[in-house]
């Protein structure tokens, strides 16, 4: 029987690779609609025109899959606020551009970052899943502290608080809004606009 490492040599590194990413974008539908508990290999294939073969073919199992898919998308979500920081010219633009943003994030693509509160929940009971949380989250922390840091220098102030804890209210705020809109709560869009300005003033006072 051929082995999963085998596969990956025979294909080609940067093959296999881009047939696997192909996959992962086709599976993030299905994983963020049913959630972690609810989705195997045959639901994805089921919900995707792979079979379930093809799937079990570029991916050692559910989990390696879905930490691919996870993964995959959260690193697009750290990256898409770098024109943000890169143009913004004053300390209200950096602000008013980054609190809208979250809010558009937050209305577009609540059931993907659904799937991430997902999984980070379900990797303190599931320790082979505890690698690629962490990852994603020193991204996404890196991404809230590149903004924090852009905006102190905008204003011409240092930070009253340091990355962890940064990220820790924000993460805390926007999970607290997505919960709220998932559950058909509209006004949790403004809520993440306005509370995002908020924390970005208190952070840097």
């Amino acid at each position: 029987m051929v082995t999963y490492s085998e596969r990956v040599a025979n294909a080609g590194v940067d093959k296999f690779s881009r047939r696997r990413e192909e996959l992962a974008t086709s599976a993030l539908e299905t994983l963020a609609e049913r959630g972690y508990a609810n989705t195997g290999l045959r639901d994805i294939a089921q919900r995707s025109e792979f079979s379930h073969g093809v799937l079990h073919y570029y991916f050692q199992d559910k989990n390696d899959l879905i930490q691919h898919c996870v993964r995959q998308y959260k690193s697009e979500c750290a990256t898409q606020y770098d024109d943000i920081v890169a143009t913004s010219q004053t300390a209200d633009e950096l602000d008013e551009r980054f609190c809208a943003a979250m809010a558009d994030t937050l209305r577009d693509e609540a059931s993907m970052h659904r799937l991430w509160y997902d999984l980070r929940n379900q990797s303190m009971f599931q320790a082979e899943l505890t690698p690629v949380i962490q990852e994603i989250d020193g991204l996404l922390e890196r991404m809230i502290w590149t903004i924090v840091t852009r905006y102190a220098e905008l204003r011409g102030r240092d930070p009253v608080v340091d990355s962890p804890l940064a990220y820790a209210m924000y993460d805390g705020m926007f999970e607290q809004a997505l919960g709220a809109f998932l559950t058909g709560d509209l006004s949790a869009l403004d809520a993440v606009a306005a509370n995002c300005g908020r924390i970005l003033r208190l952070i840097v006072p």
